[in-house]
């Protein structure tokens, strides 16, 4: 009894210990960072006194908000675009059999397992083709050549969110118990409002799951962004490698400050918005049991 005692507390103190280094260098970075935010010195090697300067001055530069306002465009746009497909992938090829099942699940993880600098070139390499037949055939030159932008990188971001996002979805559609939507059907329900009414609340919490990871990735996406953007169509992170590469600014740190805390509020919105989601569930699925009965 002593050596399994003494084995389990042995164990339990080696997780501990493992568990708080590991949170220790996720997150100590972190930490330096948003200390470092508030620091008056304009570089980020020594501490000289507090300050919020660096957030005051967000709003006056124009080169960072531009970025921000682009990063913003696409994520919104595309975060809804690639959600809802990836709920009609996930529900395609969970819910039937075809011929080229499994070829298309893997074209549709190559985005996930495939390096993301090879995505880029890729994207780039048919992007390049596309533009230039469709310059040809509008007949534009040089000078007023539809040219990479912002349409060609929330083309690229909808094409990499819809593969993370349908995976989260399809996990949440295989807890499902496919019971439920085959005694909506039986009850009289067309597949639509057995859809609507019983599989979407039920598999919820994966779709929200998919698009926060959509949103996520589109945010802070820096290798596939860089390969098709264009003049004008800078995004944030692209904008703070290039000033980076001059110096640490304490503005960066002010503005990944503000990214890290927007994105804690989006995480605890989408952990109440699961248990909300998941009450409601317990409830219908209790007053349908009460009725059968």
């Amino acid at each position: 009894m002593t050596t399994a005692r003494t084995r389990r507390l042995v164990a339990g103190w080696s997780l501990g210990t493992s568990s708080t280094l590991a949170l220790v260098v996720l997150y100590a970075p972190v930490v330096v960072l948003v200390v470092f935010s508030f620091n008056s010195a304009r570089t980020g090697s020594r501490w000289e006194s507090f300050t919020l300067d660096w957030y005051r001055g967000i709003p006056e530069d124009r080169q960072l908000m531009r970025a921000i306002v682009n990063s913003a465009w696409v994520a919104l746009i595309a975060t809804p675009v690639a959600t809802v497909l990836a709920v009609m992938l996930a529900l395609g090829l969970e819910g039937s059999r075809f011929r080229g099942k499994r070829t298309t699940e893997q074209v549709l993880n190559l985005p996930i397992v495939a390096p993301e600098i090879i995505t880029g070139v890729s994207l780039l390499a048919a992007f390049a083709l596309a533009l230039r037949g469709l310059n040809d055939l509008l007949g534009r030159g040089n000078a007023d050549a539809i040219r990479f932008g912002k349409p060609t990188i929330l083309l690229a971001h909808i094409a990499f969110d819809t593969a993370f996002a349908t995976l989260i979805v399809r996990a949440s559609l295989r807890n499902l118990d496919p019971a439920m939507a085959e005694a909506s059907l039986d009850l009289g329900a067309t597949r639509w409002q057995t859809f609507w009414k019983v599989t979407l609340p039920a598999i919820r919490p994966g779709v929200l799951g998919g698009a926060l990871m959509a949103f996520t990735l589109s945010i802070d996406n820096f290798v596939i962004t860089f390969f098709v953007t264009g003049p004008g169509s800078t995004t944030l992170p692209i904008e703070i490698y290039a000033r980076l590469r001059r110096t640490i600014s304490p503005s960066i740190n002010a503005v990944a400050t503000l990214i890290f805390a927007a994105s804690v509020l989006v995480l605890g919105g989408a952990l109440v918005a699961q248990a909300v989601g998941s009450r409601v569930n317990r409830r219908t699925l209790g007053a349908t049991k009460d009725k059968e009965n």
